[in-house]
């Protein structure tokens, strides 16, 4: 038995920038990698990336080592990302803390060795100090190499889907403490070595490897059939060794290691190893495997023009505190390996702690022959790991991910517009499967971040959610045959009479008049100039009666008063229409002056206008549309600075009628112009009118929610140009309400970005959105009793 302390034999003699000086001679270039999202990729996303990988380390120096280490540790979550202010933030925080899952890291190494030789033999100490010619400083050899590895890693970074960026010094001192401290926090122990065990602390370690062609099954390719997600209908795609790295859920580094030789070299060897073994082919099958398996890597060098022979060894070393669970960990890397149909070499004694030691970057030049297969580089590429992580925000609002449901932050604002140009969104699912309880949970936590919320809803959906933020939010509902409190006409002073709130009104009375045709200049110019005159006449109680009784009693004259050619300005059509809202037209209590509630909603932060009592009625909607957006202008609008949210919900029969769709989309040309965004919530997107207006709608909708739908996506797909892989993805949403852990399951695309995560939530929550149900009216019976949104939830959950 033998010990290793690292602090005697350490192997960095010193570090510039990303450049490590190894004491055994070789410099090794660091850098580490930010990879695609796990379930983000398509079968063709791999290949692209394949193809990346073989372009930029193709043409590096011969006797280059290129070696790629993934570590996945077990962590614990901790919560200290999240918000922790709110009750609900609480809830949530208190929920997920201390869940396990997964991390990983990637690194890429580059080494350039000492001599330039990868002869090695049988077994080399790596910790023997080379006492001669340690390269300290960039000479011309050295700053060669970097330029090759520079050319190589912006190659990678273009492909746009994974980039690498160089370690810095405090980053490869703490790599290289934590694999030779086995990965211990707390406390530095030593390396323990004997022929039974590796012990680094309170880990055992172990390994299992594919260092000969004769591991390799029939074939290897960029990626395989995910056969957890896959169904007769559809094939959703993983990376090819995809199963040993995120999906294995257990401490392990998976090390990928090319070694870039002289391909006229390697093909002499080939051609020498195929004699000899023609000679031997009859004394044993074994043999035989080996000729056929030799003879077809010959076949693709003289074939492929573009080939590079390289050799390659692929380890995976993996702990645990265990003993017995490390025989379990064995099985299920074995397990991977077979679906793989290759059959790993499982090293023992020497051999083991040799390829543990060796898989350290500044060592990885020191397997000899006997550990590696011979290969084109495209082969070897093929057992790359090219993702990682779902990826976490700095802001964003919560989902989960689909691997331990850890909370993950997505940005789908985007204040720097990186991903998106319009912020809109729009959630699709059909009746039941939980658009509601998704809206409430992304407008609830843009709430508490801030943003404004202006909801228009037929449902009732929001208000039990808004009773939690008892000072922050108004509900002004609408009860048939009386009007919801908004005067379009009112000011409190002279001073907001401004240009753009006479254009605003101007816009208002032409919506109203409902023209086919759009306002001309001229028309424009005269309404501006009819309204200016009437408040500068009329000093008080402001309304469109008011108005129009105006026009009326100065109709002989006014046009020519105010210098208006007849032509510009209909006043008899203009009052004959005007007639349905005002004195006893049919809406006219729409507009009955009454006292103005617009004043209610200026410094609230959460609106709720409850139309479900419109129902049906296409003119009484569109006109309410057109009162709630004076109200927005008037309040909401006027600070661009602060971020703002306006909501469509349960809107899909309204849709429709032109009139309303056409209302909507001016909310979309309009928001633009504001720091904000708008959201609508349908069944099926065929509820929005396959029409120019609806196309321009989706064209600003730039994040995409889309839950479980039994019909399937056809019409999502055809009409939001969504990717093959989108639909994949959209095919093998599961959803999972038993159990501990219930969660739904949802597609959101944020640009082109796309990927299914999970919404789990915890009880206080799951409470605070509920929306109908016996649940919902036990909730509302404590609420009746407290009135305390809060203490209601909280008895509902003490009791379930």
């Amino acid at each position: 038995m033998n010990k290793i302390n690292l602090s005697t034999h350490h192997p960095i003699a010193d570090i510039q920038d990303n450049i490590i000086f190894a004491n055994n001679g070789n410099v090794v270039l660091c850098f580490k990698g930010n990879l695609p999202e796990i379930y983000s990729l398509s079968e063709k996303d791999f290949e692209d990336i394949h193809a990346a990988w073989f372009q930029s380390l193709k043409s590096l120096p011969v006797g280059t080592i290129v070696h790629k280490q993934d570590i996945y540790l077990k962590k614990t979550y901790t919560s200290e990302k999240l918000p922790n202010t709110t009750f609900l933030e609480k809830a949530t925080n208190a929920h997920f803390k201390g869940r396990e899952y997964i991390n990983h890291n990637c690194y890429l190494f580059f080494i350039l060795t000492k001599n330039k030789t990868l002869n090695n033999p049988k077994y080399v100490n790596p910790f023997r100090k080379v006492t001669k010619g340690i390269v300290q400083e960039l000479d011309d050899n050295v700053k060669s190499f970097t330029k090759s590895v520079t050319d190589a890693i912006s190659f990678i970074n273009n492909c746009r889907k994974t980039t690498f960026l160089p370690l810095e010094k405090e980053e490869i001192q703490q790599l290289t403490t934590d694999y030779f401290n086995g990965f211990n926090k707390g406390y530095d122990t030593d390396i323990v070595l004997d022929k039974k065990n590796v012990n680094i602390g309170e880990n055992y370690f172990d390994a299992l490897a594919i260092n000969s062609e004769l591991c390799f099954g029939e074939s290897v390719q960029s990626s395989k059939t995910n056969e957890k997600f896959t169904t007769d209908d559809f094939v959703f795609h993983q990376g090819f060794i995809d199963g040993l790295g995120l999906t294995l859920n257990e401490n392990h580094i998976v090390n990928q290691i090319i070694y870039l030789d002289n391909k006229h070299k390697w093909r002499k060897l080939l051609d020498k190893k195929i004699e000899e073994l023609h000679k031997s082919s009859n004394f044993g099958s074994q043999n035989k495997v080996l000729l056929g398996k030799i003879q077809h890597i010959l076949d693709q060098i003289n074939m492929d023009d573009n080939a590079r022979i390289v050799r390659g060894h692929l380890n995976i070393i993996y702990w645990s505190k265990d003993l017995k669970n490390l025989d379990k960990i064995t099985s299920k890397i074995k397990t991977e390996f077979k679906e793989l149909d290759v059959t790993p070499y499982y090293p023992r004694g020497e051999e083991r702690k040799n390829y543990i030691l060796n898989s350290y970057c500044c060592f990885s030049s020191n397997f000899s022959n006997n550990d590696v297969y011979v290969a084109d580089l495209k082969h070897a590429l093929c057992l790359f790991i090219n993702n990682s992580n779902y990826k976490s925000d700095a802001t964003g609002i919560i989902f989960n991910t689909r691997e331990n449901n850890i909370p993950v932050l997505k940005d789908v604002w985007d204040e720097r517009k990186k991903r998106i140009k319009a912020r809109n969104f729009a959630i699709f699912a059909p009746t039941g499967e939980g658009k509601s309880f998704l809206a409430n949970n992304i407008l609830r936590q843009y709430f508490e971040s801030g943003v404004r919320l202006v909801i228009i809803d037929l449902g009732g959906s929001y208000t039990k959610f808004a009773k939690l933020y008892p000072e922050k939010y108004t509900v002004l509902r609408y009860e048939s045959g009386k009007n919801l409190g908004i005067n379009p006409f009112y000011i409190s002073h002279v001073n907001d009479l401004t240009p753009e709130r006479i254009e605003d009104l101007s816009v208002f009375l032409f919506e109203l008049l409902a023209s086919e045709l759009k306002a001309t200049k001229a028309q424009s110019v005269s309404i501006k100039k009819i309204l200016s005159h009437y408040y500068n006449n009329t000093l008080e109680n402001h309304s469109l009666e008011g108005f129009c009784n105006y026009i009326e009693s100065n109709q002989k004259d006014l046009l020519e008063n105010l210098k208006i050619h007849p032509d510009y300005f209909n006043i008899t059509n203009f009052l004959h229409v005007m007639s349905e809202y005002v004195g006893n037209g049919l809406y006219s209590f729409l507009f009955k002056v009454s006292e103005d509630q617009t004043y209610k909603i200026e410094d609230k932060r959460l609106i709720v206008f409850e139309l479900d009592e419109v129902k049906d009625n296409k003119e009484i909607l569109s006109v309410m549309l057109k009162l709630i957006k004076s109200a927005i202008q008037r309040t909401i609008w006027r600070n661009k600075a602060e971020k703002g949210i306006i909501l469509f919900d349960e809107f899909a029969k309204q849709l429709k009628f032109e009139n309303v769709l056409e209302s909507v989309e001016f909310y979309y040309q309009a928001i633009r112009k504001q720091n904000g965004a708008i959201g609508i919530i349908l069944q099926s997107i065929n509820q929005l009118p396959d029409n120019s207006t609806s196309a321009s709608i989706l064209e600003n909708t730039q994040v995409i929610y889309s839950l479980n739908n039994e019909k399937g996506y056809a019409e999502l797909v055809k009409r939001l140009h969504l990717s093959s892989h989108d639909l994949n993805q959209l095919k093998s949403i599961k959803n999972n309400l038993s159990g501990l852990r219930k969660y739904t399951e949802m597609f959101i695309k944020i640009g082109k970005e796309s990927n299914i995560f999970r919404l789990e939530v915890p009880r206080e929550v799951y409470a605070a959105y509920l929306t109908d149900g016996q649940e919902n009216d036990t909730i509302m019976k404590f609420y009746e009793e407290h009135q305390n949104m809060e203490k209601a939830i909280l008895q509902f959950t003490s009791k379930t």
